[in-house]
């Protein structure tokens, strides 16, 4: 039986961290976010992480566990001084205050806080950083090269006298082609079932972050891709069975580490930065779909964004698009 994400996290903690969890106020919030906003299990670790930390820093501080209703402005601002003072990144300092800000709207819904005593501190403004990502060729690159590696892992195995299986490799031509194609985040990539691909209207439908359902068009290349693996599979997946597989004998769904991992490998065959992750595929699809044309709001319900502000991160000037605006726009060009 799976344990709640609060009892899950509490488990690794130490023995400080888990009276945090038990605060009856946090431990009501942490099921909020995962049984009725739907947070995935890294947002709960990040806000566990937080809210505990605090906990310890304000009894270390104050000798007594906090009193959250009863907090004010100054004991948040003694944090921020004493976050900044061990030499913590700025966007790691605002996730802490994310998270607190996110605890006390819970606390002013139910009526057991008046107003939030994070409201007005100013917090360092986190540093404009570029998302990476993969220029087309690229991407191409990447893309044939598990094939490329079974054709090699094949010809070795041959002269050993032993069968190299191809569904490995085919699967992750189907992973990758599938991420870039529709731009999705590891996770909604690893929760497909078979029976969210609509293969005659080619488009997918994505859970994605707070069980928002989404529909995105998938390529021809994406469900040529996703045949080719299911061919190479003993059955291939039906209803609910996972579309990825990590094991075809318990039919297993794909998850985030093997993902990361079989990435890097081809990341590496390829002559690419190996610390490429998946997400920086999702930046890909983004940025090629802008420099192609495509407009920011579309490209927002593409990726599931809930605000623009999160998709304009993709807005960096690329030299094709500068290229491209000077030759639209300029009436000299």
């Amino acid at each position: 039986m799976m344990l709640p994400v609060r009892e899950r996290i509490s488990m690794s903690r130490s023995a400080t961290d888990k009276e945090a969890i038990e605060d009856d106020s946090v431990s009501a919030f942490l099921s909020h976010l995962q049984a009725d906003r739907g947070a995935s299990l890294h947002t709960c670790r990040n806000y566990t992480q937080a809210l505990t930390e605090f906990y310890r820093w304000f009894r270390e501080k104050r000798d007594k566990p906090p009193e959250w209703t009863r907090l004010q402005g100054y004991d948040f601002r003694a944090w921020l001084r004493d976050l900044g003072a061990r030499g913590l990144s700025r966007a790691a300092i605002q996730l802490r205050f994310s998270a607190l800000r996110t605890f006390y709207k819970y606390l002013i819904r139910l009526g057991r806080a008046e107003s939030s005593p994070i409201k007005g501190i100013t917090l360092p403004k986190p540093e404009k950083r570029l998302p990476k990502f993969l220029t087309v060729p690229q991407m191409i690159d990447l893309l044939e090269t598990p094939l490329k590696e079974f054709k090699r892992q094949q010809t070795a195995d041959r002269e050993k006298k032993k069968v190299t299986d191809p569904s490995p490799y085919v699967r992750d031509v189907a992973i990758l082609e599938t991420i870039y194609s529709c731009g999705l985040r590891i996770s909604e990539l690893c929760s497909m079932r078979a029976d969210d691909i609509d293969w005659g209207e080619r488009v997918i439908r994505v859970m994605g972050k707070g069980n928002k359902e989404r529909l995105v068009p998938v390529g021809e290349p994406a469900l040529d891709a996703i045949n080719a693996y299911w061919d190479a599979l003993p059955a291939p997946p039906q209803g609910g069975d996972p579309v990825f597989m990590a094991n075809t004998r318990n039919r297993r769904a794909i998850y985030p580490r093997l993902i990361q991992l079989r990435l890097k490998k081809y990341l590496e065959l390829a002559g690419l930065d190996p610390a490429i992750t998946p997400h920086k595929l999702r930046h890909s699809y983004a940025t090629h779909m802008l420099d192609a044309g495509a407009d920011l709001r579309s490209v927002q319900e593409l990726l599931g964004h809930a605000h623009l502000v999160t998709t304009q991160i993709y807005t960096h000037i690329t030299p094709e698009r500068l290229k491209k605006a000077y030759d639209q726009a300029h009436p000299r060009a």
